[in-house]
Parts: C-alpha cells; structure tokens; sequence
C-alpha cells in the first residue's frame, strides 16, 4: 500500500489540531479597535470607491459603523458632496477606515 499516491501529510489529531478536537476555539481579536474612535470624525472607503466623512456612534463585530453627519464626497470633486445625515454603513462593504485627523491612535 505504500505505492498510493497523494499529499502526504496527517489526518488525525496530531499536536497541531489540539484546539479543535477539545472544542475550544480560540477567540478572534480584532486588529483595529474602533471603540477609540467613537465620537470622532472618521473617513471611510467603500467597494466600489465611494467615500464618506462623518462622527463614528456605533459599531458591531461584524464592522457594521452608525455614523452622524456624514457627508458623500466624490472623486476628482465630479459632483457636490451630498449630506446623508445619520446613517448605517455596512460591514462587508468597508475597505478603509481611517481618522479624519491623520492620526493614528491614542
């Protein structure tokens, strides 16, 4: 039988695949804590390229943001920025956040 071809490797539950044969899973940290910049002016880009500048309320785990006075800039200044006021901005769709005042954390 050592003539079978195939990968190699192991599929029991070798040292490596500890965590998941006791059933615990490791939590997953986040890499940005958005929690110091609630209340504060943050820039976000989206898919897609559009791009919105406003104060941060709120977020979940999934990145979902509540942002207030935000505002709808363009690219190139094609068109007037547009005010959309309090809104909810998803997850999924966030390539960027980044604080409006260039810095980079507390």
């Amino acid at each position: 039988m050592s003539g079978r071809g195939g990968r190699g490797g192991s599929r029991g539950g070798g040292p490596n695949n500890s965590n998941t044969q006791s059933g615990e899973r490791k939590k997953r940290e986040s890499i940005l804590n958005l929690a110091q910049y609630v209340d504060q002016s943050v820039r976000i880009k989206f898919m897609g390229g559009r791009e919105v500048t406003g104060t941060l309320k709120g977020f979940d785990q999934l990145m979902n943001l509540v942002m207030d006075d935000v505002v709808e800039e363009y690219e190139n200044n094609s068109m007037p920025p547009r005010n959309l006021g309090l809104v909810v901005l998803r997850g999924p769709n966030i390539v960027l956040i980044s604080p409006t005042d260039g810095s980079a954390g507390k």
